[in-house]
């Protein structure tokens, strides 16, 4: 397989919050197998790092990424590429990521660029975005878990017309569905993003994670199982140095300084 990892790079624009950036704008930032596979090993040195609070996710002002590599899926076919297991693995890992991740979409989400976004907790979009599944165009599927996240992040209807048609969404109609949180100019995206990623890092480190877990068990579970959950979290929670912290610091009317602990 070849290695394209060098189109993922890593950056550290504050103390707290660490940006992964794609930059393939030859070939529309599509992702080949080896750069998700880089976006997953970054992630895992990431979540080792209790520096690091929240990530930011993004491509390029123009462009996201145009979805998985067609040249790649010609050589290796499209089942060899989507089960390719250190592929697979890789997107395990990015939705299994337990600290908070935002997407900062330009330009288009299509494909496995799309699915890549759905996998963030949040996406923060320039005015030029657009987000699709075009697979049924070329004879395809969505292959990178693009029928499950689709109907959950926007409901079932506008996700059947996007798979079933192909056709995108504008970043107008994904912000009124709630796919989207927030519609930047395109120079501000990443940097708004980041602004909220600092936002986000100067919360307790083990609430934030607990959260995102209560949150991601919320879409498959029962309301009682959800609640059951919720009920363990908030206990463990408890239990931190930092709710101690935090319940401190309100009484003592000061900023609470967070440890992680």
């Amino acid at each position: 397989m070849a290695d394209l990892s060098n189109h993922i790079l890593l950056e550290r624009p504050s103390k707290h919050v660490a940006l992964i950036r794609i930059e393939r704008g030859e070939k529309r930032n599509a992702l080949h197998s080896s750069m998700v596979i880089e976006i997953g090993r970054l992630l895992g040195q990431l979540e080792a790092d209790d520096t690091v609070r929240c990530v930011v996710l993004t491509g390029t002002e123009q462009i996201f990424a145009a979805g998985a590599d067609i040249k790649e899926m010609l050589e290796h076919g499209p089942s060899g590429t989507a089960n390719n297991p250190l592929r697979v693995a890789a997107w395990r890992r990015i939705e299994n990521f337990p600290k908070p991740v935002i997407a900062a979409v330009n330009g288009i989400a299509f494909g496995a660029g799309n699915e890549l976004a759905m996998t963030c907790d949040f996406i923060i979009a320039g005015r030029n975005a657009q987000f699709g599944q075009p697979e049924v165009k070329i004879g395809g599927m969505a292959g990178d878990g693009g029928t499950q996240r689709l109907p959950r992040k926007m409901g079932p209807n506008v996700a059947a017309y996007m798979l079933m048609t192909g056709d995108p969404i504008e970043v107008e109609r994904a912000y009124q569905l709630g796919f989207v949180v927030e519609i930047c100019e395109v120079e501000q995206t990443v940097a708004r993003a980041i602004a909220i990623g600092n936002t986000i890092s100067e919360r307790a480190p083990i609430a934030v994670k607990n959260t995102k877990a209560c949150i991601r068990t919320a879409v498959g579970a029962t309301l009682e199982n959800g609640i059951a959950f919720e009920r363990d979290a908030i206990w463990r929670n408890s239990m931190t140095d930092d709710k101690l912290e935090g319940t401190r610091s309100f009484v003592e009317k000061r900023p609470p300084v967070f440890t992680g602990k």
